[in-house]
């Protein structure tokens, strides 16, 4: 339990550099936010037959879950890291497997949904994928490590 419970800790602050990065994109290159976190709670509200209220409750609710949706990803990817991961991995290898995690977990998702297709994504829509990601395996895996020693 004690691993999970790091998987989480570090999780949560890789979330937060997912988030962080994600935020400095939108401000250097002005672009908007995501629409795919809250396009993906009303589908996958619609395939559950739940009702997320009125149109101003259930916008309301969408830009609540979208977030926590990410959150939810985040710490149950490096929970799980925690639980499939050897004593001691590089910090590479930690990386690689926190960041693919965290992007499997997010897109596959979106995938199944039909929210997003990648095979159509452009070489920025990657970028902009991959390096947030990227940002929260460095930091789950050094987050990690750390709370080990």
């Amino acid at each position: 339990m004690r691993h999970v419970l790091r998987g989480m800790l570090a999780g949560a602050a890789g979330t937060s550099a997912l988030n962080i990065v994600t935020y400095l994109d939108m401000t250097l290159r002005a672009r908007p936010a995501s629409q795919t976190p809250e396009q993906s709670v009303d589908r996958l509200a619609g395939k559950l037959h739940v009702t997320l209220g009125d149109e101003q409750a259930a916008a309301n609710r969408r830009a609540g879950l979208g977030p926590l949706l990410g959150y939810a990803t985040g710490l149950g990817a490096a929970a799980l890291y925690a639980v499939v991961a050897s004593e001691r991995p590089r910090w590479a290898t930690a990386v690689g497997a926190l960041t693919a995690a965290a992007m499997i977990g997010s897109n596959m998702p979106l995938t199944l949904l039909k929210v997003t297709d990648p095979r159509t994504w452009s070489a920025t829509d990657w970028a902009s994928d991959v390096i947030p990601h990227l940002a929260y395996g460095a930091v789950a895996a050094t987050t990690y490590r750390a709370l080990r020693a």
